[in-house]
């Protein structure tokens, strides 16, 4: 059976149907959601968002029918619903979404995660994965077709915004021609790249830019300039007055390097956590298993892990890990 057919087949048979992403959700897995519950209720389903919290303020703008709800307020309004399908977009693992939008959703009948992340063959045999696909956005699009649903502005925007930051502007390397086709559909239902570009990343203050360049002023490289990474400390946020989510492109601007295969990011969580953001610029350097061997995840060219610990103390020791996982040795 197809990812399509078995996609088909799961929603033919669900009338009341939840949507989920993985904590800490990005414009990707947050699009994939909110698109993949408006064009469901357009086939008459009862189907709502829900997330380990709610949505950080900079994304309400592609939730203009306020869909997507925290897992506490499910549990207040809708905990006694009967569920027959959840979805989960942008992770094939059912911890990832958090512990209480699992313990909201605990209930439901059946489960079906729609990703583009690398898993075991055996999820991929029952779920619909596709790791050839530049994002789970993308995916979602093709999905939405099946289903002869039509792109409106406010399922295009999402989508759309899923696939740019997900594919950092559309310069990795998982980017195909039938990805520009799916945005060419988005564009057409009204989608204006320039806008969502600006939507999306916003427009930024001086301090913003000040704490870039600082931050961009401290980078580091290994010996053959193969790897570099950047730091981003909690004080310098209150410092500048900069929302870390709005530091997440930081990274990017190491990819113009001479010679570099492989971009880190270390920020400074709250609670002494720190993650640690990799992008990867070559085929043969899989950001993914990397990540994975950190204890995240994610896919060949970009990547993520959370430890416990702050930058100074773990720093040396996951950068020499890094180099020797990119140095095979």
């Amino acid at each position: 059976m197809s990812i399509k057919e078995r996609f088909r087949q799961a929603i033919s048979s669900a009338k009341n149907i939840v949507v989920t992403t993985h904590i800490y959700p990005d414009a990707d897995g947050i699009g994939a959601q909110i698109a993949l519950c408006l064009a469901l209720r357009k086939l008459g389903k009862w189907v709502i968002g829900v997330n380990q919290k709610s949505l950080l303020q900079r994304y309400h703008y592609l939730d203009a029918s306020n869909l997507v709800i925290s897992a506490k307020e499910f549990q207040k309004n809708h905990g006694k619903k009967d569920i027959d399908l959840l979805i989960v977009t942008d992770t094939n693992y059912i911890a990832r979404i958090g512990p209480e939008a699992e313990k909201a959703v605990a209930r439901a009948r059946n489960v079906l995660f729609i990703d583009h992340h690398p898993c075991p063959k055996e999820i991929a045999a029952i779920h619909c994965i596709d790791t050839t696909k530049a994002a789970t956005s993308e995916l979602v699009g093709e999905f939405i077709t099946l289903l002869g649903v039509e792109f409106t502005p406010q399922i295009a925007l999402p989508l759309y915004t899923g696939i740019l930051v997900d594919t950092s502007s559309f310069r990795y390397p998982t980017v195909t021609g039938d990805t520009h086709l799916m945005v060419a559909k988005f564009m057409n239902a009204g989608v204006t790249p320039s806008d969502a570009y600006n939507l999306i990343y916003g427009t930024k203050k001086p301090d913003h830019i000040r704490l870039l360049g600082k931050i961009l002023a401290q980078t580091k490289t290994n010996k053959s300039g193969s790897m570099a990474w950047i730091s981003v400390y909690e004080k310098d946020l209150k410092e500048y007055k900069v929302d870390a989510e709005d530091t997440h492109a930081f990274i990017n601007h190491l990819l113009v390097l001479d010679n570099i295969q492989l971009a880190c990011m270390f920020r400074e969580l709250p609670q002494n956590q720190l993650k640690i953001s990799l992008r990867s610029t070559v085929d043969t350097i899989d950001a993914g298993a990397m990540a994975q061997a950190l204890g995240g995840g994610g896919h060949n060219h970009s990547a993520a892990a959370i430890l416990e610990g702050s930058i100074d103390d773990l720093l040396p020791a996951t950068l020499e890990k890094l180099e020797r996982m990119l140095l095979k040795k």
